[in-house]
């Protein structure tokens, strides 16, 4: 599994203030710990950055390529500031990203194409993002796809991203985004997510747990690549298990089990799992909400 490192957003407050104070350390050290933890890519994002983005993307890209030497992830609506940064950056980068809305369609992939650059492709349009899988496809299909070809952008180049949103909300999704995910693979285009999202809002004491059961189903229907935390060690654990197929303990049993039971569209069976461990009990109760069977509540594992 591909990991890029998340932990350079703006809507982090630390994150926010080292761009305002051109905080060089603080995005060397960070770029420099995520490597170490293991990352594919660093994902680079400014939000909007609608005056000054054409300086400041292309300045980080310039701080972390000085410490860091892997794909950077850039990361903002604004186009100009990407062009900047594609003009500096060293190894391919990767665009995040464009959706199938009428101007970003138009747009983005040909700057992707014009630098030699991957993109991440969002299954949304301008009436949002639509609940079943079918229709995310439909949408990868009919325009994301499409016009990358348009364009001549490798479908090599091209990540899928289906749309995880969190089960606090919008519980409906996020089976479908699964499934999604499955379907994705016949394309030939990659498939990734921002693992994170599905358990935005939820308390910080539930969220790693949810990320990680939800990254081994996901890895289940095929996913290729993720944005996610690189510094939870057992969401690393669990990939790894799944990866080495290791069944030496068993949590790591039912981890295979739940891998296996997705990736053979089937669900996961009570059979495989031992209720008189509080370890195993929990990740049961996560597969529960994250399949929409048992609807999401806080508590959900005092239940």
């Amino acid at each position: 599994m591909k990991i890029i490192g998340e932990n350079i957003h703006i809507i982090s407050p630390r994150v926010k203030e080292a761009l305002a104070n051109r905080d060089k350390r603080f995005f060397q050290e960070s770029a420099v710990k995520q490597v170490e933890a293991g990352i594919w890519a660093l994902d680079l994002n400014i939000g909007p950055q609608k005056k000054a983005g054409h300086e400041i993307l292309p300045w980080l890209v310039n701080v972390v390529q000085e410490v860091v030497d892997v794909p950077l992830c850039l990361d903002t609506t604004n186009l100009t500031a990407i062009e900047a940064a594609c003009e500096v950056v060293r190894q391919q980068p990767i665009i995040n990203s464009t959706s199938a809305e009428e101007e970003r369609l138009a747009k983005v992939p040909l700057v992707a194409k014009k630098y030699n650059t991957k993109l991440i492709a969002l299954t949304m349009e301008a009436a949002g993002i639509p609940v079943s899988a079918e229709a995310r496809v439909n949408i990868a299909l009919e325009k994301l796809i499409p016009r990358a070809e348009e364009v001549g952008l490798p479908l090599s180049d091209l990540l899928i991203d289906p749309l995880v949103l969190t089960v606090k909300g919008c519980q409906e999704y996020v089976p479908e985004c699964i499934e999604a995910v499955r379907i994705l693979q016949v394309t030939g285009a990659g498939v990734q997510v921002g693992l994170s999202n599905v358990s935005n809002s939820v308390p910080p004491e539930r969220r790693r747990l949810i990320n990680r059961v939800y990254c081994v189903m996901l890895m289940g229907a095929g996913l290729d690549t993720m944005i996610a935390d690189p510094f939870d060690e057992d969401l690393k654990e669990f990939i790894r298990i799944v990866e080495q197929r290791d069944d030496s303990t068993a949590l790591g049993r039912l981890l295979l089990a739940l891998h296996d039971a997705t990736a053979a569209q089937e669900q996961l069976s009570p059979d495989a799992v031992d209720f008189s461990d509080p370890e195993q009990v929990a990740v049961w109760k996560t597969v529960q909400i994250l399949l929409n069977k048992v609807i999401y509540a806080d508590s959900y594992l005092e239940v």
